[in-house]
C-alpha cells in the first residue's frame, strides 16, 4: 500500500514495543487484501470489470454510458473514465459534474493531485490503487476513499469505495456475543477471534482479549502478531498508555470505555477509536469503532 501506511504503523510503535510485528509491507498487503476481501470490495471489483470489459468492446465512445446506465451503478458504487491526457468522459455519480474537465491537478480535500497519480500508475502499470479524500454523500464530509482502476487503451477505467466503518451499535452488539463465546469456551473463542472468515471480524470490527495480570495479548483480531505481546508497553500516537487504562478502569467496574488513536485496518490509517469492554474471568475482552 501507499508509504503514509508504513509510517503509520511505525507512528503506532508496535514493532518496538512487541517485536512481533510483520514488517510494515507485509501488514499493507494484509490490508490491502482484507479491503477487497470485503463485501464492498467484492463489489467494486465486479463492477470494474464489467466497466473494462464495455470499454475494451466499444472504445472511448462507449464511456458516456457510463454516465446514462444502469448497468454501471451498483447502489453507492459507480463507474468512471478518464483519458490519459487527463480530460475527464464520464461518471454514474456525483463525479459527473467533471465531465469534460482536465483534472489532472484536481486535488482532494488534503491538496494531493489523485486523478493525476491515478494516471502515473496507470501508464506505469496498467492499474493499481489510488487513495484519497472525497466528499462522502452519506455524511456530507470528506472520507478516505479507495478508488481501483485499470488502463484500457487510452482510457483509465475506475471504481472507487469509502472503506466500511461499523458503527457503536455494531460494536456493542459485538462485544456482547463474544463475551458470551468467552464465558462457554475460551479456549475455542480466542481462536475464533482470529479468523478473518469468521464471525467475530466484520469489516473494521474485530475483538481483541488481553490477560489482566500481565498486560498480555491473548488475541487479537486486526494484528494476529499482537498475541504474546505486552499490552502494558503499547501507547497510542499521543502517548496514552491504552491497556494500562482499560485494565484500571475494568478493574474498578468490571467494564469501561475507551478512546484513543489506532490503526483503522481497512484504511491503514491511524484514527480515532472508542473501544467497549468488559472483564471476564480475569481477562479484559474489548471491541471498538473506528470514529469518522
Amino acid at each position: 500500500m501507499s508509504a503514509p501506511v508504513r509510517a503509520l504503523v511505525l507512528t503506532l510503535g508496535l514493532a518496538l514495543v512487541t517485536g512481533l510485528l510483520t514488517s510494515p509491507a507485509h501488514a499493507a498487503d494484509a490490508e490491502s487484501i482484507r479491503l477487497f476481501d470485503s463485501e464492498l470490495g467484492k463489489r467494486a471489483t465486479a463492477l470494474l470489470e464489467r466497466a473494462v470489459k464495455h470499454i475494451e468492446q466499444t472504445g472511448e465512445k462507449g464511456a458516456a454510458d457510463f454516465s446514462r446506465q444502469a448497468a454501471f451503478v451498483d447502489r453507492d458504487l459507480y463507474a468512471y473514465a478518464v483519458r490519459m491526457d487527463g480530460r475527464f468522459l464520464a461518471s454514474g455519480g456525483s463525479s459527473a459534474a467533471l465531465i469534460g474537465d482536465n483534472v489532472l491537478d484536481y486535488t482532494d480535500i488534503e491538496g494531493k493531485a489523485f486523478f493525476r497519480e491515478m494516471i502515473e500508475l496507470a501508464k506505469a502499470k496498467g492499474g493499481g490503487q489510488v487513495e484519497y479524500r472525497w466528499f462522502n454523500p452519506a455524511d456530507s464530509r470528506g472520507e478516505p476513499k479507495v478508488t481501483m482502476f485499470r488502463k484500457v487503451g487510452e482510457i483509465v477505467v475506475a471504481v472507487g469505495f469509502y472503506p466500511p466503518r461499523a458503527t457503536p451499535v455494531q460494536a456493542r452488539a459485538l462485544l456482547k456475543d463474544a463475551v458470551k463465546a468467552m464465558k462457554a469456551d475460551a479456549k475455542g473463542a480466542l481462536v475464533q477471534f482470529q479468523r478473518l472468515d469468521g464471525p467475530f471480524v466484520h469489516d473494521d470490527l474485530y475483538v481483541f482479549v488481553i490477560d489482566t495480570a500481565d498486560g498480555r495479548f491473548l488475541a487479537h483480531g486486526a494484528t494476529p502478531t499482537l498475541v504474546g505481546s505486552n499490552g502494558f508497553e503499547v501507547r497510542d500516537p499521543n502517548g496514552k498508555p491504552i491497556v494500562t487504562e482499560m485494565v484500571r478502569l475494568a478493574a474498578k467496574k468490571g467494564e469501561g470505555e475507551l478512546d484513543y488513536s489506532w490503526q483503522n485496518p481497512m484504511t491503514g490509517k491511524v484514527e480515532k477509536k472508542h473501544s467497549y469492554f468488559r472483564a471476564v474471568d480475569g481477562k479484559l475482552v474489548g471491541v471498538g469503532y473506528f470514529q469518522r
